[in-house]
């Protein structure tokens, strides 16, 4: 009688994803990049319902039918804290909201991970928003790694405040003089710093997940060593900071929406094929982002002062119902009398837009972008220059990152802050979007560069795949 065959246990792995869209997203191109390359890993998603993020679940449900090799569990529903802690501090509400499922989250792998004999727990892959499960994973005995969805600069950024904390630093205010922050080739002005460091919530929150990144065996950071060269030196020349896998450009090339509009797709699509080779400014600033009606007109007037063709997503401000911006019924409530009939043979506006494949048209020479970290990749890859207009989070300094030290960006604005009561007149719209695709012509050629540069990272020998292979060693216990 044949021995009985024996099937060796596949590696769990347990991503835990923070509850944002633009999260969700580069995490998951990571994972299945993963089980790409490596079959024998076996991935769960713990994933939280957020309170005010519906089109999470409309994309989570998505991957659910599309991926049936990844393990979906949600988890049970938290009150989240009050409204009030929402408006104050995002940062700090996100946090707490996230580290109120540690119990949830523990008691998930127990009765759904670690009960199936046919894998081997190796380790949690957690959200930069999520350190507080690293003590769950040292509770189970195994390692946790963190997926840092941002750039290396400001990992490096993060990393530093422990730092300035113990001696003393006390929260910033917008009127500093410029930080010396050593992921950064440049002073930092202290007007393009994230919001919250301005906030003693936000400022002892970043802290305490700074400190937490330290104990985890790794951070897979989303770029590539050559785009931010000098932030990934610093950061695997610092003592006690565990290693950085730079795994990126990790990107969604089908640009999978939560809110895709098919109609509207094919619309864009085929006016962006009736324009010539990079003439189009794309404007398009995120899930969340939005602007009120004098800010809109600002924007109106200057698009059409510039003389350039332009396609314009525009979503409506958050109402009192949502936090989340909406979608617009009729475009011509919020823009300038005659605006849309004067533009109409050289402008498109649109709620939805199919971002990648906006920015991979023959048609499009540049990206007035908000500077969300994803955006940033996508635009590198397809070699459009950005026109920088942050609005919230980390995208201040992610704009100042691209025009002063990559040189990859022309600046609209770089402190401009979505809660901040500033409107940005038409001239300086004009101004920028005219330069962009008139001039700019060291800036486009360094994204080209970059551009090239990104691709080839990826491939055999590359910066990212000798990053990402060594990272499927260590993840798969074959090595240290």
């Amino acid at each position: 009688m044949a021995p009985a065959q024996t099937t060796t246990p596949k590696n769990a792995l347990v991503f835990v994803p923070a509850p944002g869209i633009g999260h969700l997203v580069s995490v998951m191109e990571f994972a299945k990049r993963l089980l790409e390359r490596d079959d024998s890993f076996s991935i769960t998603m713990l994933l939280m319902s957020p309170p005010f993020a519906h089109d999470v679940t409309t994309y989570v449900e998505k991957l659910n039918a599309s991926h049936p090799e990844f393990q979906f569990l949600g988890l049970p529903t938290v009150t989240p804290p009050p409204l009030e802690d929402v408006l104050a501090c995002p940062e700090h509400f996100v946090s707490v909201f996230i580290a109120d499922h540690k119990n949830h989250v523990k008691d998930m792998i127990v009765n759904h991970v670690l009960s199936n004999k046919s894998v081997k727990l190796a380790g949690l892959v957690l959200d930069l928003f999520c350190t507080a499960f690293v003590d769950v994973a040292k509770d189970l005995g195994v390692p946790s790694y963190i997926f840092f969805a941002s750039g290396a600069a400001f990992l490096g950024s993060m990393l530093y405040l422990p730092d300035r904390f113990d001696k003393g630093g006390v929260t910033y205010k917008p009127t500093d003089p410029d930080s010396i922050i050593p992921s950064y080739i440049n002073p930092v002005p202290s007007r393009v710093l994230p919001s919250l460091l301005f906030h003693d919530g936000g400022y002892s929150t970043f802290v305490s997940h700074a400190r937490k990144f330290k104990e985890a065996k790794g951070i897979i950071v989303n770029t590539f060593a050559e785009l931010e060269s000098h932030a990934v030196n610093y950061l695997n020349g610092e003592a006690g900071v565990p290693h950085v896998y730079t795994v990126g450009p990790v990107v969604d090339h089908k640009g999978n929406s939560p809110v895709a509009d098919g109609n509207q797709r094919e619309e864009i699509m085929n006016w962006l094929d009736a324009q010539p080779e990079k003439s189009v400014v794309f404007l398009c600033f995120g899930s969340q982002g939005s602007f009120g009606v004098p800010q809109l007109k600002e924007i109106a007037l200057g698009l059409e002062q510039s003389g350039q063709r332009f396609l314009w997503s525009i979503r409506r401000p958050p109402s009192q119902e949502s936090l989340n911006p909406g979608e617009v019924n009729d475009f011509s409530e919020l823009l300038p009398e005659g605006f849309l009939g004067r533009t109409k043979n050289v402008g498109f506006i649109c709620g939805w837009a199919p971002q990648v494949e906006v920015l991979a048209h023959k048609a499009t020479g540049a990206f007035v972008s908000h500077c969300g970290w994803n955006s940033i990749l996508e635009s590198t890859w397809y070699g459009v220059p950005v026109v920088t207009w942050p609005l919230y989070g980390e995208q201040q300094i992610n704009a100042f990152q691209l025009v002063k030290d990559a040189g990859v960006a022309i600046e609209m604005k770089m402190d401009y802050r979505k809660d901040g009561g500033e409107v940005v007149k038409a001239d300086r719209v004009a101004k920028a979007v005219k330069d962009v695709i008139e001039g700019a012509s060291d800036v486009k050629s360094k994204v080209k560069a970059m551009s090239e540069t990104g691709r080839k990272a990826l491939l055999e020998g590359g910066s990212s795949y000798v990053a990402f292979e060594t990272l499927v060693g260590v993840l798969s216990g074959n090595k240290a």
